[in-house]
């Protein structure tokens, strides 16, 4: 492996393609930091779940950790056009495509899809999944606070937390999925549902693509424990045991 490695452990060669471990074993998360707000909770939350973690947009940190987190709050117009500016949406893209993990959390969420309207206005969204972000049906929005989900068999991110609750904090939500496998030997992703109004899209598994639409860094126990199994993956992918 060639390229300056500095105090943090980033690497500043772009064509490095690992980033070292940390000293303790512990994989290597970035928490994309592109101006969505106070997401310190997530770093701090990453960091009980068992990883080193940085806040960070600076390419070298995003494309070789073990792991990306993007965080979003917000509209999710506002939060494609931050993106944008810091050539998230390509390096993103490069991580899915080289099945490096990435999760995304509540807007982060949002934005893998093809479109958001708010607003009576329509944005492009990155299409890694089929599906528009529409206001929720619910006499009363946000929807902000806990709930149930309703995971699918075979969840690796919600193994123990089948049934327990979650926090949300959003007004918008994916309402349908028509997602068609087109190659016979690609596994279908796995999608969480919870109500509120209506059903709507509460998380996603699609190989090392997740995303949820609750915080799980706010949802006590249950996230927490999610958490560790999104890290815990990202040991097991590198040989590493927990």
């Amino acid at each position: 492996m060639t390229g300056k490695v500095l105090r943090d452990g980033a690497i500043i060669d772009p064509s490095a393609t690992v980033k070292p471990a940390s000293p303790e074993g512990k994989p290597t998360v970035t928490v994309l930091d592109y101006g969505s707000g106070n997401v310190r909770s997530a770093v701090r939350a990453l960091e009980r779940a068992g990883a080193e973690v940085i806040l960070s947009a600076k390419p070298e940190d995003v494309l070789n950790a073990d792991g990306l987190v993007v965080p979003g709050v917000g509209a999710f117009e506002t939060v494609m056009r931050e993106l944008k500016a810091v050539d998230a949406i390509r390096m993103i893209g490069r991580r899915v495509a080289g099945g490096r993990p990435v999760l995304g959390i509540c807007v982060g969420l949002q934005v893998l899809f093809e479109a958001g309207v708010e607003h009576g206005t329509e944005a492009e969204g990155m299409g890694e999944w089929p599906g528009k972000v529409e206001l929720l049906p619910a006499d009363v929005v946000p929807h902000m606070g806990w709930n149930t989900v309703k995971v699918p068999e075979g969840s690796k991110l919600f193994q123990g937390v089948e049934n327990d609750r979650f926090y949300f904090v959003h007004s918008y939500g994916v309402q349908t999925w028509d997602f068609d496998v087109v190659q016979p030997r690609m596994a279908a992703p796995l999608v969480t549902w919870s109500e509120h109004g209506g059903p709507f899209i509460a998380a996603v598994e699609n190989g090392p693509l997740c995303a949820t639409q609750f915080h799980p860094e706010k949802s006590g126990d249950a996230g927490a424990r999610l958490l560790r199994n999104w890290v815990n993956g990202l040991r097991h992918q590198h040989g590493r045991t927990a």
